[in-house]
């Protein structure tokens, strides 16, 4: 049977689940349907007309290059295709966006046929995503002469490719779709159970909110066509969680435009709402899809006549609405007032989501577009010896006189990119800035690998410092799903030059550690930026950012990332952890007090945390930059004192030199190059030259937290509160409960010691714990179960040779296996303790999950619905979230425990500790 023919088999299946015939992106098919177009009396000639011309994907596809040099032949008259004439060829190939669509345009442009050359300069003119090999041969032949190549890059240089583009119309009409109450993860836009279908953009958008919910989308866009569907987060923020593309691809393919219309199921120009705004991972996202997001404010604090903010019985703010947005309410934006309308009723000023860049992105159908636009802007007017030519809004940059910087605002001014010389920028400040480190993984990888061939991005940029391609969302279930697309992401990024959890050529063993702690252990360097796919990526070491997969994918290309410099709150402590707490109830304790001290506000959301930990090493530290995420911050930077950097950076180079010796080295010598680079900033420290970063003493933060660790006195809980009667107030992570508060009866049904907030202490405080109580039961009994995942082999393989690993299988019912990994996920669980493969596991909730309306005690990083735990009929799935003690002891008693039981259990443990250092 020949490929078609099962192409063909695919698209009935598909039929039959309502979906369109998958978009072709292998060369194979999409030449075979080139020779049933070619074959006038093919019984599938129209079929095969209508797959080549809207349903190949574009970019570096191999079905991309199959296309272009396909429509080159027709173009040079070679082929004749009644239905694809020249010019129509020519208008196939301006929607195709680069890769081999670039090369047939500059063999044609540079060609000897002047009237086809003067044709593909024009759709040049319009093109961006050109690299080095494109401009390369530009320039040669500017200097040999060519007239054609001299218009090209005049028009370059006057940005063309832009400011021909239509502007933005000065009314768009939106009507308002309530997605939900409170907080809308981007669980709730993609979810993670449904994470291997998330390249396939219309399959995977099937799954967004609900079908009852899509199909209220489609009856308000039959009522209102003129209109475009805004999806609003009612009371809560839009887009909280995780960072996925996905989440806004399934908003944009619900409620946005086609990008183009030879290009199927990618849209753009979303628009999206708040009470309380836009996460700032999920409005990057909005940003690169050209789309709107808008801070509502249609609800504040009720105050009395003296101006006091009201409270209710549980001592929290009474909200008042200002005005109403609820689903099926038509408002305008005007983008030349700045404002939002209620017919002639002026809502409120949204100037801030239409500032001079953002309408830049909107105009430009998305960021992707303006960064290489700007780029080869720059290139263009180098080579023809001109100032380059103000077309772009110029970035702001903000410098006061006699304010000193905080970390963030240093880290930025070093990685500054094409700034004023000399100049010393603070927050708020537009910066383009170099990225050192570069992660992306499994789950949102295949997207990446499909912006990376979008944007027609061969090779990583030779500037980034290292990148690394995880496993760890993939690693509990090696199943049919994972099978088919993990090899499939493997190769592509190898190849790109990522380092790879697994070898494509099967030669070293697969590494399934959790994303975070691979770039925390290959981040070498306290000033260096990094990008992950995962809003996890918050490092202890620079400063991390969290991203989806296009910002992922831009940084790989590019080297670069552009962003405002955030705003810092700055961190310390005072007085001493109790001996029987864990610092994880510090890290929760932050988030407690700090709520407490700004009456309700979160001064941490959007902003950076600079938290003054120095005296932790980089493990440790993590625990709390990777729970910054949860505290809605953009990033996390942590202050380390000298010794405990060298430390930490000697550690790093350790596990480094494990990726070598296992063999995931690659030919450009990269893991390498982090360890040359790791003993160079050592040397820096222990000399002098460069201590360790640290904020100047004269630096203006938005704010100052100061927590007291004297009144942590009992182990803190994050509670889903899943019962709360205001529904906004669920599942934010904002309910931090001491142990009490359950008075040692609540029931747990399942424990989980694992995720990227644990370390290898957190294992042995596992072991400890369950020789303590065998010593003083007799016998360790599960009451229910207990799954541990390490997140990475070397904290396995340092709890062997420490002695550790021999009393956890001692205790385990089930140990995992790399030579027979499991090929379903587990759906019931025995009480047992659970060893299971490094990576997210249960954390993830893509693969396993606990029973349906299960109370699960975890000591994971999010407690969203449905994540972890679905609900069940009469019973709503919950996961609270706490230290590694109050987990394990859980399982052990079925319930949570109370205050005596946890001391009796803890007693001479060596928890995780944390003694403040002065910061004045």
């Amino acid at each position: 049977m020949s490929i078609y023919n099962d192409y063909v088999q695919e698209v009935v299946e598909r039929k039959g689940q309502g979906l369109n015939p998958k978009p072709i992106d292998g060369a194979e098919l999409l030449s075979e349907v080139i020779a049933q177009i070619k074959d006038l009396n093919n019984e599938n000639r129209a079929d095969s007309l209508n797959l080549f011309i809207y349903n190949t994907l574009s970019g570096t596809t191999s079905a991309a290059g199959v296309k272009a040099i396909f429509l080159k032949e027709i173009i040079l008259g070679k082929e004749v295709v009644a239905e694809i004439t020249p010019t129509f060829a020519f208008e196939l190939l301006s929607h195709m966006k680069g890769g081999p669509s670039i090369e047939v345009l500059l063999d044609l442009a540079l060609g000897d046929d002047v009237a086809i050359a003067k044709q593909a300069a024009e759709v040049l003119k319009t093109q961006v995503f050109l690299y080095e090999a494109d401009t390369t041969r530009l320039k040669n032949a500017f200097t040999n002469g060519n007239v054609i190549a001299k218009e090209i890059l005049e028009s370059y240089a006057q940005a063309e490719f832009f400011t021909k583009l239509p502007e933005l119309p000065e009314e768009i009409k939106v009507v308002t779709f309530i997605a939900g109450e409170g907080d809308i993860s981007t669980d709730l836009l993609s979810p993670g159970n449904q994470a291997h279908s998330r390249s396939d953009r219309e399959l995977h958008g099937q799954c967004m909110i609900t079908p009852e919910a899509q199909q209220q989308i489609k009856a308000l866009q039959a009522q209102h066509p003129d209109a475009s569907v805004m999806l609003i987060a009612e009371k809560g923020t839009m887009g909280v969680g995780s960072s996925r593309m996905s989440g806004v691809n399934n908003v944009a393919l619900w409620t946005g435009k086609q990008a183009s219309p030879y290009i199927p199921f990618v849209n753009i120009a979303p628009i999206v709402g708040g009470t309380n705004g836009i996460s700032p991972i999920f409005l990057t996202t909005v940003d690169v899809t050209g789309g709107i997001g808008i801070d509502l404010q249609n609800w504040k604090k009720k105050v009395d006549a003296n101006g006091e903010v009201i409270r209710n019985e549980n001592n929290e703010p009474i909200l008042e609405q200002v005005y109403s947005v609820a689903t099926g309410t038509v408002l305008t934006i005007n983008t030349k007032t700045e404002k939002l309308y209620h017919g002639d009723q002026e809502l409120i000023d949204i100037s801030k989501s239409l500032t001079p860049q953002k309408r830049e992105f909107i105009k430009a159908g998305g960021s992707y577009a303006i960064v290489f636009g700007k780029k080869i802007q720059t290139f263009a007017a180098g080579v023809l010896g001109i100032e380059i030519p103000k077309v772009f809004a110029p970035s702001k940059e903000i410098s006061i006189e006699n304010q000193g910087l905080t970390a963030v605002e240093k880290i930025f001014n070093k990685n500054a990119v094409g700034t004023t010389p000399g100049k010393v920028l603070h927050a708020g400040s537009d910066v383009r800035v170099k990225v050192n480190i570069v992660g992306s993984q499994d789950t949102t990888g295949l997207m990446t690998a499909q912006e990376l061939e979008a944007m027609a991005a061969k090779v990583i940029s030779p500037t980034v410092d290292g990148a690394y391609q995880s496993g760890c969302h993939t690693a509990s279930v090696w199943d049919k799903k994972a099978q088919a697309n993990i090899p499939k992401l493997m190769k592509f990024m190898n190849d790109f030059g990522l380092i790879t959890a697994r070898d494509p050529k099967g030669e070293y063993h697969a590494m399934t550690d959790v994303i975070h702690k691979v770039l925390n252990d290959i981040t070498i360097d306290e000033w260096a930026i990094i990008i992950g796919g995962d809003s996890h990526t918050r490092m202890s070491k620079g400063v991390a950012f969290g991203a989806d997969s296009g910002t992922v994918a831009l940084a790989l290309a590019t080297g670069e990332a552009s962003m405002p410099i955030p705003e810092s709150v700055k961190v310390t402590f005072k007085g001493s952890m109790k001996q029987h707490m864990d610092f994880r109830d510090v890290v929760h304790a932050t988030q407690s007090q700090m709520l407490q001290q700004f009456g309700g506000e979160n001064v941490f959301q959007g902003r950076i945390i600079e938290v003054h930990i120095g005296t932790l090493l980089a493990d440790q530290a993590f625990t709390f930059t990777d729970w910054t995420a949860e505290m809605k911050a953009k990033a996390s930077i942590c202050i380390s004192q000298d010794e405990t950097l060298i430390q930490s950076l000697e550690i790093a180079k350790s596990r480094i030199q494990i990726m070598i010796d296992k063999g995931m080295e690659n030919k450009n010598q990269v893991l390498q190059g982090l360890i040359d680079k790791a003993n160079k900033r050592i040397e820096e420290i222990k000399t002098g030259v460069k201590p360790a970063l640290t904020p100047d003493a004269n630096a203006k933060y938005y704010a100052e937290v100061v927590i007291d660790l004297d009144i942590i006195d009992e182990p803190m809980i994050a509670d889903p509160d899943v019962n709360n009667v205001d529904v906004s107030k669920r599942y934010t992570h904002d309910a931090i409960r001491e142990l009490s508060y359950y008075g040692g009866d609540k029931k747990v049904d399942l424990g989980f010691v694992g995720s990227c907030m644990v370390h290898k202490d957190d294992l042995k405080i596992v072991s400890q714990m369950l020789k303590n109580v065998e010593k003083q039961l007799g016998v360790v009994k599960f009451n229910a179960p207990l799954v541990v995942a390490a997140p990475t082999y070397n904290i396995i393989d340092e709890l062997k040779a420490e002695g550790d690993w021999e009393y956890l299988q001692k205790y385990s019912g089930f140990e995992f296996s790399d030579i027979l990994p499991k090929s379903t996920a587990r759906t019931e669980y025995e009480n047992i303790m659970y060893l299971e493969r490094p990576g997210c596991n249960l954390c993830m909730g893509n693969q396993e999950k606990a029973a349906k309306g299960d109370t699960v005690m975890a000591t994971s990083t999010r407690l969203f619905q449905g994540r972890v735990v679905e609900d069940r009929d009469g019973k709503k799935g919950e996961s609270l979230l706490a230290s590694t003690p109050v987990v394990v002891l859980s399982a052990i008693l079925g319930r949570i425990p109370n205050m005596q039981e946890y001391k009796a259990a803890v007693e001479g443990i060596n928890l995780t500790k944390f003694s403040p250092i002065s910061t004045k």
